[in-house]
């Protein structure tokens, strides 16, 4: 068992991305049973839905599972508590300060990593005490970094700089993948793209069919005046690009993106004037899967890679 299968007591250092509108109980509790570790996306859900999540995924694993919750939105003190009072032992914070909660989370006795995306926020990190860093690449969906760094270049660069647990995330969608990043040194991945596309995912249907139909060049990174965002080319994405081309200021994209664009899309299936969040592995995606059988293909991929690799040289 390597450093993240022990932190977490899971079988396999595969960790869901928590996403908005796609990580539902269902999806988390799939990659749980399957060996990973499955995570509720806190960022889409009132704190009284986020409860009845939890309640559901306690209800249908027996192993452990944990939330996101991105620092950035409203309620999350309301949040951090229900998840305290409902048992969770593992949090997964992004997009803020991760100094306000992990002291307070690990008294609780709650296991907390954060997702970073540049040296500054890392060391930042560990000096609030996490446990473990998530690294996550330009590749990535949803939430991206504003330096535009790639995962194969973020993970060394990270490693170099701490020794805590690392957790590779962007572009990871193989077992290939995932031996990758661990030779560059993370010792487990998180998956987002491909979970996001996955039968158990919470996203509508429509918005599933999207992913698989992306090729490569069909995600862009948008948005980086307000939050940066890697977005599948709709026509709501044309009217960002054409604003943003134009100089478009900050209120201007905001009233453009308005409330609710991402639930729009991901939720509730509106494909052209909806925010379609994913990442660029969306490219090699082909078909809407089962959980159990994405994680048996992972496994197969990694061993067959890492089988091939001995026998290489230089």
């Amino acid at each position: 068992m390597n450093k993240i299968s022990t932190l977490f007591n899971i079988q396999y250092p595969i960790i869901q991305g928590g996403m908005i509108w796609c990580s539902g109980w269902e999806l988390a509790s799939a990659v749980s049973n399957a060996g990973g570790l499955g995570l509720i996306g806190a960022g889409s859900m009132h704190p009284e839905i986020l409860e009845t999540h939890i309640k559901k995924c306690k209800a249908t694993t027996n192993k452990p599972f944990g939330v996101n919750v991105p620092l950035l939105y409203p309620q999350t003190d309301e949040v951090m508590k229900i998840i305290v009072d409902q048992g969770v032992k593992i949090v997964f914070t992004s997009a803020g300060n991760p100094k306000k909660y992990t002291a307070w989370l690990k008294e609780k006795g709650i296991t907390v990593v954060h997702v970073v995306a540049n040296k500054k926020f890392a060391l930042k990190a560990v000096e609030a005490g996490v446990d473990a860093l998530v690294t996550e690449g330009f590749e990535a969906g949803g939430h991206n970094g504003y330096e535009e760094t790639t995962t194969m270049v973020l993970i060394p660069m990270i490693r170099e700089i701490t020794d805590i647990p690392l957790i590779a995330a962007g572009g990871i969608g193989s077992g290939k993948a995932i031996a990758a990043a661990m030779a560059l040194g993370a010792d487990g991945v998180q998956i987002g793209s491909l979970f996001a596309a996955s039968m158990e995912s919470s996203a509508h249907t429509a918005f599933k069919q999207k992913v698989v139909n992306a090729g490569d060049g069909s995600t862009h990174l948008a948005l980086k005046k307000l939050v940066p965002v890697r977005l599948i080319e709709n026509p709501f994405y044309q009217k960002v690009a054409e604003a943003e081309n134009s100089g478009a200021d900050k209120e201007t994209l905001s009233e453009l993106l308005g409330k609710g664009r991402a639930k729009k899309g991901m939720f509730e299936g509106d494909i052209t004037e909806g925010e379609l969040e994913i990442g660029q592995i969306s490219s090699m995606i082909n078909s809407i899967k089962p959980v159990s059988e994405i994680m048996e293909e992972l496994v197969v991929d990694f061993n067959k890679t890492t089988e091939k690799m001995k026998f290489w040289r230089l």
